[in-house]
């Protein structure tokens, strides 16, 4: 399974940082051909399940995701929240984990793992590559003003 591991600091508080990382809706506004399907009532909690749906037209994957994990951050502690990706094609986990930093900025660490089922493993590299390029991207546009 590769890997995929980015870190990303902002200026904005980790509270904020945590509520732009966790608005599921908005991961799917920053993937090209993506939008997300939220399949469990609000708020986040342990057990929300949703889907990112990627595709044109009739030709789409689905990678449906539940929270296994649900930590948001307190007052000078981390927050935490684990997916496990739960689709035919998509299959692994992804985490995000915010860290106050003394300047009052976050840290963001984003940890993933994921197999796109067919593909040999000698394309790892370049599924983890693609990853990087995808979620970094992601993840500037998310918490950006």
């Amino acid at each position: 399974m590769p890997g995929i591991r980015i870190v990303h600091r902002t200026s904005r508080p980790p509270a904020e940082t945590w509520l732009r990382l966790t608005d599921w809706e908005r991961h799917g506004a920053q993937v090209p051909f993506t939008r997300t399907i939220i399949d469990t009532a609000p708020p986040t909690h342990v057990g929300t399940i949703f889907t990112a749906r990627t595709g044109v037209g009739r030709i789409t994957f689905d990678d449906p995701m539940e929270v296994v994990l649900w930590q948001p951050p307190a007052e000078g502690s981390p927050g935490l929240v684990r997916l496990e990706k739960r689709g035919r094609s998509v299959t692994g986990w992804a985490e995000i984990e915010t860290r106050p930093l003394a300047s009052g900025g976050t840290e963001v660490h984003w940890r993933e793992e994921l197999r796109l089922r067919g593909l040999p493993r000698a394309l790892d590299p370049v599924v983890a590559a693609a990853g990087r390029f995808l979620f970094g991207r992601a993840l500037a546009r998310l918490l950006r003003p």
